[in-house]
């Protein structure tokens, strides 16, 4: 890729409505910064190369050089991404009681590898006043605080900028497909800088059709919910077409429409449904809500499964053939539609 610095950033990215909000550019420096899910560059920077452009996963990623480096295999473009098995999942009894979006797969592989050593801290995206919140945690009782699904875009990654500035190392790190190309790209170290240390240990992506602007979600459940009493959301699978925000009071339905015209224009040219560049995917599981859908990318993330499950955290079951249909479609789909936007978006 060329590579660039905050101007070209500026130009390429921001000025394009394009950014994610991400967290990528964010805390690496003093420049850029972001709020209420925004990132904007608070002052000018006059570097022709910076870890802002090159980290960012929408300045334009080598995905041939990510699957060479990450998988020691050519990338083919394929729907799902490079991966050695798929399989049911949701979490075991040690794991114990939580607020869990499905099956609790993701809170109980964190918990498993802080319990085991593989991680010693992980960052999380925790939900605050009705706004997601990037969290560095390292016990069980956090991973649980920080359980079920954000819709809304989160800076996560600066989260990570952070913790890897204070020293911290051996981090696990949960993320959308976006924030996850982002740590991809800031683990192979693209500007070669000195003393460079991979601060990254584990890395388990979320499936994501898209996110939601979180300033205009606010605007639009201001008249319909108190936000303070939200607990959880979800996207019931087809023909539903309703966004369900859980309170403490009970269930809010919002037409879908109302919420994907809240989608960051930055999301339309995401090709990548089940986070590619994982060691472990996990998303919803078509059909049972209870149980997770298991992407196993890389050696390090079976290990993870197989001490999971042994220990009693993660429980497995088969995938079956209509699934792995369904959720081909589904990831090959947003492929081809953000390859179409993304012709568009060239000059």
């Amino acid at each position: 890729m060329v590579m660039g610095g905050p101007k070209e950033l500026v130009e390429q990215v921001l000025a394009k409505d394009l950014c994610s909000v991400c967290g990528a550019c964010v805390d690496l420096c003093p420049y850029f910064k972001a709020h209420n899910g925004k990132v904007a560059q608070i002052f000018e920077c006059d570097l022709t190369q910076g870890r802002c452009y090159a980290h960012c996963p929408k300045t334009g990623v080598d995905f041939e050089q990510l699957a060479q480096n990450y998988f020691q295999k050519s990338y083919q473009g394929d729907a799902l991404g490079i991966y050695r098995r798929i399989t049911a999942a949701k979490a075991g009894e040690k794991l114990g009681a939580g607020q869990f979006q499905n099956g609790g797969a993701v809170s109980a592989l964190i918990t498993q590898a802080l319990e085991s050593g593989l991680v010693q801290s992980a960052v999380l995206t925790d939900n605050e006043e009705g706004k997601p919140v990037a969290r560095l945690v390292s016990s069980a009782g956090e991973v649980l605080n920080c359980a079920s699904t954000k819709y809304t875009a989160a800076p996560t990654v600066a989260c990570l900028n952070k913790a890897a500035a204070d020293g911290h190392r051996n981090l696990g790190v949960v993320g959308t497909a976006c924030q996850l190309t982002g740590v991809a790209q800031m683990r192979q170290d693209p500007l070669k800088k000195d003393g460079f240390e991979d601060p990254v240990a584990l890395t388990i992506g979320l499936f994501c059709t898209w996110s939601l602007d979180a300033r205009k979600f606010q605007e639009l459940l201001a008249d319909k919910v108190d936000i303070d009493t939200i607990v959880g959301m979800d996207v019931p699978p087809p023909p539903a077409e309703i966004f369900v925000i859980k309170t403490k009071s009970g269930a809010v339905e919002i037409p879908l429409n109302e919420v994907r015209a809240i989608v960051p224009h930055g999301c339309t040219v995401c090709p990548d449904m089940t986070a590619e560049w994982a060691d472990i995917s996990v998303g919803a599981l078509e059909g049972n809500s209870g149980w997770n859908t298991l992407i196993i990318r890389t050696e390090k993330g079976e290990q993870l499964v197989e001490k999971a499950v042994s220990e009693g955290y993660l429980i497995l079951d088969e995938f079956s053939a209509e699934s792995l249909e369904h959720l081909t479609l589904g990831a090959g789909n947003k492929k081809k539609r953000a390859q179409e936007n993304a012709q568009k978006e060239s000059p």
